[in-house]
């Protein structure tokens, strides 16, 4: 592999030796069963992309509470821990490096995917205006009930027992999803947490829960097997932030205690044109951002080859998370390598459905002598 380009050489991150900075990023597929169990393609899935540096696992329910999204994975109770170790053996029997990203979509439900017909839950009874499957079609969001202050702890529970889960599946470490406007992005942001508690009001507040998820994920295995992943300048599922600059310059200088593996940074969408209120949104966010983490830091969205390169190279990043390449050239390491052309992705098949659009995008043909 030429270790001379900045994207194929090794590094360092916790206490693994990385054989590249290509980082698969975490993809929601939507192949697991009804009841959120992982599915036996989804070993060959991941074994296909197994040359990633590392692969991040796409994110996965730590509760049924933190369910959303229909036949999206969970890792809350033991059939769910075991349909994963196989996707585990099938990852590190081709040397591959992989860690589970841990989610809770707080408000981005519905009581038709919730236990007992239940509200979700949220930092504050806020509104999403957005629609979601549910099994009786899209609905539009209902408004989620306010966690109350006693049961903030619970929750910061199941992210620890999850990550003991994620252990005894196999799994090499974790990512806490605090990015994309989830639970722990509805506590951060002003625009989604109006409590008058502690975990309301002033950023060192609004960051409490967070830092408390962090703290107990490190706690239960190591901080050197544990990251996280944030989206300081995020505006999806309704994220706003009076003062974002502040919010995260504050939230990524108290990580640097845990020494975590590493911190995932999401920059904006393109195609997503800010609101009017957002005159402060910023672009980008990984080159801000890098000076104030005291360890290694992944960037995501959008990059290609050229540009993924160039980021590492000035600096600004020290690995980068592909997405939508990997879902359609699970080779992408290789074609990288090699500078072969990359195949297009079918939108169509991102969610849901079988193995088409999952396991049959095949390897670049090589030459044969």
């Amino acid at each position: 592999m030429n270790k001379t380009v900045p994207l194929l050489k090794p590094i360092k991150v916790g206490n693994f030796e990385l054989n590249n900075r290509v980082i698969m990023a975490p993809l929601t597929r939507r192949r697991a069963t009804d009841e959120h169990v992982p599915t036996p393609i989804m070993q060959t899935y991941y074994q296909q992309r197994v040359s990633a540096g590392l692969i991040i696992a796409e994110a996965t329910n730590i509760s049924q509470q933190a369910v959303g999204y229909m036949n999206s994975p969970g890792i809350y109770n033991q059939q769910q821990i075991d349909a994963w170790k196989p996707v585990t053996k099938a990852v590190h029997d081709k040397g591959g490096i992989i860690f589970l990203q841990l989610w809770h979509v707080g408000r981005v439900s519905h009581p038709l995917v919730q236990p007992g017909g239940q509200l979700p839950v949220s930092a504050s009874a806020i509104d999403l205006d957005d629609i979601i499957l549910t099994p009786e079609g899209h609905k539009k969001h209902v408004t989620p009930r306010a966690l109350e202050l006693e049961e903030i702890a619970g929750i910061v529970e199941d992210y620890r027992k999850a990550t003991l889960n994620a252990t005894e599946a196999g799994f090499d470490g974790v990512e806490i999803h605090g990015a994309n406007g989830y639970l722990p992005d509805q506590f951060l942001h002003d625009g989604s947490n109006q409590r008058t508690d502690n975990y309301g009001g002033s950023i060192e507040n609004r960051c409490r829960f967070v830092l408390e998820v962090t703290q107990a994920c490190c706690e239960a295995i190591g901080s050197d097997k544990v990251g996280i992943r944030l989206s300081p300048s995020g505006i999806v599922k309704g994220m706003y932030d009076s003062n974002p600059v502040a919010l995260y310059e504050f939230l990524i200088k108290n990580l640097n205690r845990f020494k975590m593996a590493y911190l995932h940074l999401m920059e904006p969408y393109a195609a997503l044109e800010p609101p009017e209120r957002y005159k402060h949104f910023m672009v980008p966010v990984t080159p801000y951002f890098r000076p104030f983490f005291e360890g290694p830091v992944i960037t995501n969205v959008e990059f290609n080859y050229e540009t993924g390169n160039q980021i590492i190279q000035r600096g600004h990043a020290d690995m980068v998370a592909f997405g939508k390449l990997f879902i359609s050239n699970p080779d992408l390491v290789e074609r990288f390598k090699n500078k072969w052309p990359l195949a297009d992705w079918d939108k169509s098949t991102f969610y849901h459905g079988g193995e088409k659009g999952y396991i049959d995008y095949p390897p670049y043909p090589k030459k044969t002598s």
